[in-house]
């Protein structure tokens, strides 16, 4: 630590403390006998979000939970819930260790929790983030939720196994046709019954 009065790189700790900043430690420089406070904060991982379109951005934890709370407005869930997945998405981008994630695997994390929270929250989650364009694109979806039901315990089980894939790269993403081709996009619900 550099002393701010003579600039020696030579100093001692004296004393240390945890304080609301992070952790409180009383420097004295060994050159010229003067003390001084620093601050030690941890500095959490920074995650990127890549868009679509090549776009990088930061994740941002209140910008999903907004999301989380327009889905399930006024639907009846437990307390803390949406609160309780961000912390559950946020803990698990952050653990992966990787400095991006596509914003598709972000996505995918939040339809697999609320398929398990609530259908209907999982219905309006998906028609933004699949972007349906047809009434028939939500029926496909609705189908599809109906008829692939599977138990709340074996999805969460699903979504650990699958999640853990997509980062790990075994797995692909599932794809948009106008991923491959230029045209327009497919809803990936639809390719899924392909």
């Amino acid at each position: 630590m550099k002393c701010p009065y003579c600039g020696q790189m030579t100093t001692r700790v004296v004393d240390s403390r945890t304080a609301d900043r992070g952790i409180r430690r009383r420097r004295e420089c060994q050159e010229c006998g003067e003390r001084f406070t620093t601050y030690e904060q941890h500095q959490p991982t920074v995650v990127m979000i890549v868009k679509k379109d090549g776009r990088r951005e930061e994740f941002q934890r209140e910008k999903l939970l907004h999301g989380l709370r327009v889905a399930t407005r006024k639907r009846p869930l437990p307390a803390n819930a949406v609160e309780a997945i961000v912390d559950e998405i946020e803990r698990r981008l952050m653990a992966a260790g990787r400095p991006e994630i596509p914003s598709r695997v972000l996505g995918e994390m939040v339809i697999s929790h609320l398929k398990t929270l609530d259908p209907i929250a999982y219905i309006r989650f998906a028609s933004v983030y699949r972007q349906f364009v047809s009434v028939d694109d939500m029926l496909a979806e609705l189908d599809n939720l109906t008829f692939n039901s599977v138990a709340a315990a074996e999805q969460g089980h699903l979504f650990d196994d699958e999640l853990t894939r997509l980062l790990n790269g075994e797995e692909d993403l599932p794809v948009e046709a106008s991923d491959l081709d230029g045209n327009e996009p497919t809803p990936i619900s639809a390719l899924a019954r392909r």
